[in-house]
């Protein structure tokens, strides 16, 4: 069903440009091993996504009717994990199925992790349309003031002296992602500020109607979560202590992973530059390839529901990740015939240390001047 018409902009100038020949090429060629229409779940997916599925089912059980322990709270913490990672996501993208029910009804497993389907939505659709974009790209400024992921040029407003740090700190801010998402207040009208920031018109019928459901949701999320544990003799503070552990290993097992993907030594920090200085037009996929890197194969796969396909995820966001490890071969091949820069790391550990190297880096503004030192690749 075609998405009704609400309005037209008239005074917009496209930064990106499309139908260049990288694109074409890659979409004939990855859709020679991935038919069109045949880019949903494969049974193996719904299989993988049955088992976590069943997973956070007796886990979130056991932790409501017994009770938490320190070994409860970290395995249903990672639970949580994999459903952001495997179902909801692959949900949400419309990935999941070609049947708009299934998705719509995985997509909800956003909700039963502590966040929102909805405000998700709105932040990550605008995120793939403008990925590393220091303006409209809500992933790379979610995180200020408290961090940066954007790499801002040294007199930038947005900088400031304990940015000098967070190399040392960003996973402690990390771990806080599971508290800042449940007690959101953005889940009342569902309008996702960030994505509402950047012009996204989120004033409309379709998020009004979902809000009920979105109440609820979180109400029983809290209740079961946050509220029913106290009902045991565990004590207050050992019981709150748990209640955090399970928060604190979801929070880094999702947005860890989500750091990796966009924060690394050799990310394009600034995608749309040629336009701002030569009002030439970006390859739109050429910026997705380049603002993302791919790490490990089929194991990470299975764990981090083809995110570690990053560059492929976002080439290709409505395929299903499981197809990504088969189609990665041959994106590689194309990038390098079009002389598009792709970034692939054999291990999960050697992005994360270039994670690690990048925001230390963003965050003393080092590579400006490493950028001052060779002006013409932006590199030494």
């Amino acid at each position: 069903e075609k998405m009704k018409v609400v309005g037209k902009q008239t005074d917009y100038v496209p930064e990106y440009e499309f139908d260049t020949p990288f694109e074409r090429e890659i979409k004939e060629e990855v859709f020679k091993i991935v038919r069109r229409g045949k880019e949903f779940g494969t049974p193996g997916y719904f299989f993988r996504a049955g088992v976590y599925i069943i997973l956070l089912a007796v886990l979130q059980s056991v932790w409501v009717w017994y009770g938490p322990t320190w070994a409860l709270a970290f395995a249903l913490g990672l639970s949580k994990a994999s459903i952001g990672l495997n179902v909801q996501h692959d949900a949400n993208h419309g990935a999941a199925s070609k049947n708009y029910l299934i998705n719509d009804v995985l997509g909800y497993g956003a909700d039963f992790i502590g966040g929102s389907k909805y405000t998700w939505i709105a932040q990550h659709w605008t995120h793939h349309a403008f990925t590393g974009h220091q303006e409209m790209d809500p992933d790379s400024f979610s995180a200020e003031p408290m961090m940066l992921f954007n790499d801002y040029p040294l007199d930038h407003p947005s900088r400031r002296w304990f940015h000098r740090f967070q190399g040392f700190y960003f996973l402690l801010a990390l771990s806080f992602y599971w508290v800042s998402s449940v007690f959101n207040p953005q889940i009342l009208d569902l309008k996702q500020r960030g994505a509402e920031g950047v012009g996204i018109n989120l004033d409309n019928d379709f998020l009004a109607s979902n809000r009920p459901i979105s109440h609820f949701l979180r109400v029983l999320y809290i209740l079961m979560n946050c509220v029913a544990p106290f009902f045991h003799d565990g004590g207050f503070w050992t019981t709150f202590a748990q209640i955090w552990l399970m928060g604190v290993v979801e929070s880094l097992g999702l947005a860890t992973l989500f750091a990796l993907s966009h924060n690394f030594e050799e990310v394009e920090i600034d995608p749309t530059k040629n336009f701002k200085e030569k009002n030439m037009k970006v390859c739109w996929m050429k910026s997705q390839v380049e603002t993302s890197s791919s790490y490990g194969s089929f194991i990470s796969g299975y764990l981090t529901g083809g995110l570690n396909f990053q560059v492929e995820h976002h080439l290709f966001p409505r395929m299903c990740s499981a197809w990504y490890p088969y189609i990665a071969p041959t994106v590689r091949k194309v990038c390098k015939k079009h002389g598009v820069r792709y970034v692939y790391y054999p291990w999960i550990l050697t992005n994360f240390i270039s994670t690690c190297k990048y925001m230390h880096h963003a965050g003393h503004g080092t590579r400006w001047e490493m950028i001052q030192d060779n002006p013409i690749s932006g590199r030494t």
